[in-house]
């Protein structure tokens, strides 16, 4: 199995003329919204109906060993202080949402809490711990275990005053204006922004594993892949935006998660020196490209399912601290695969 490097950048040359009759061959299949809407109904239905047994699940498998006695006692057990917060981060989105979820509502009747008892939840240890199992959980009750993966990263706001994608835009302008010290000394994307990146099983469309950082959407990247080692799930292919095409994320996903099965679109400037894992991936490029893209093109299901969040929960993040705002990313994921557990 042997390719060289001209081969490669001949074919990425020509990349955009392949894409492009690839795309015209390719069938359109339009929806059937009465149909979409009768399935998603259903799924509704089945994600609010498991989500109280699966919280208490969930929370049966904490044994707390030593609790703080001091202060006055808690008026919420523990149940209740995951169930308020997971509805307090959907709440208010859309009238279908609200419509399926009244009777969640009677779960939480005569509790009377203040705001901040509320914001303290997202830094809560033992809600933590209980939204981890919650996680764990889904995914078990799902069956996802073997897993044809695509990821994603994006950014949430955490002012209403700038919104992501078009602060981002901007600053890939100035990144070509070689304005680099500029942006790194203001620090636009630290202050402003918290990114989020996401690993997705493309056949449930449930995410395995996610991670935050105020720094960069690699870094975000890192966290996930750690995440996804501590799930214990297995990882067969991944597809990743051109980004993250480089010998350098194969060596770090090979030493992570194993050997994998990897969908990059080649750089400009690729060449076929590197892990065993690149090569093979170069090779089967070069060899076929059409089949390559059909593989790759999956990972569009990992950016979609970041516009169904956005649509979902918003596209901004209400909580400062940076514990916390992991702590909403994951609330979003939660929601994301109850939402497709049905």
């Amino acid at each position: 199995m042997k390719v060289k490097t001209k081969e490669v950048r001949d074919i990425v040359a020509i990349l955009d003329d392949i894409v492009e009759d690839y795309k015209e061959k390719s069938e359109n299949k339009k929806r059937d919204w009465r149909t979409y809407e009768q399935r998603l109904a259903e799924r509704l239905k089945k994600a609010f109906k498991e989500l109280r047994p699966l919280v208490q699940e969930a929370v049966s498998a904490i044994n707390i060993v030593k609790r703080e006695t001091r202060g006055s006692k808690p008026q919420m057990t523990l149940e209740q202080k995951v169930l308020s917060l997971l509805l307090k981060h959907l709440i208010g989105k859309s009238n279908r949402n609200m419509s399926a979820m009244l009777v969640l509502f009677m779960w939480l009747t005569n509790i009377d809490v203040s705001y901040k008892s509320i914001e303290r939840l997202y830094s809560d240890h033992e809600v933590i711990l209980t939204l981890h199992n919650l996680h764990v959980l889904i995914l078990k009750k799902r069956g996802v275990d073997n897993v044809d993966g695509s990821g994603d990263g994006t950014g949430y706001t955490l002012t209403i005053k700038k919104h992501y994608a078009s602060e981002a835009q901007k600053l890939k302008d100035k990144v070509k204006e070689n304005n680099d010290k500029e942006i790194s000394e203001k620090g636009y994307m630290k202050t402003l922004f918290v990114f989020f990146f996401a690993i997705m099983d493309i056949k449930t469309r449930m995410y395995t594993c996610y991670g935050t950082s105020f720094k960069s959407e690699q870094e975000a990247f890192f966290c996930a892949i750690i995440m996804l080692k501590e799930t214990g799930i297995t990882i067969i292919s991944l597809r990743l935006d051109r980004y993250y095409s480089a010998q350098f994320y194969v060596d770090f996903i090979n030493q992570h998660i194993g050997n994998v099965r990897l969908y990059f679109i080649p750089k400009a400037n690729a060449t076929v020196q590197g892990p065993w894992e690149w090569k093979r991936m170069l090779f089967d490029f070069v060899t076929d490209p059409v089949t390559y893209l059909e593989e790759y093109f999956q990972r569009n299901q990992s950016e979609s399912g970041i516009s169904e969040d956005k649509k979902r929960i918003g596209w901004k993040v209400g909580q400062k601290r940076e514990d916390r705002i992991d702590t909403a990313n994951g609330l979003t994921t939660l929601w994301h695969n109850l939402y497709w557990l049905g």
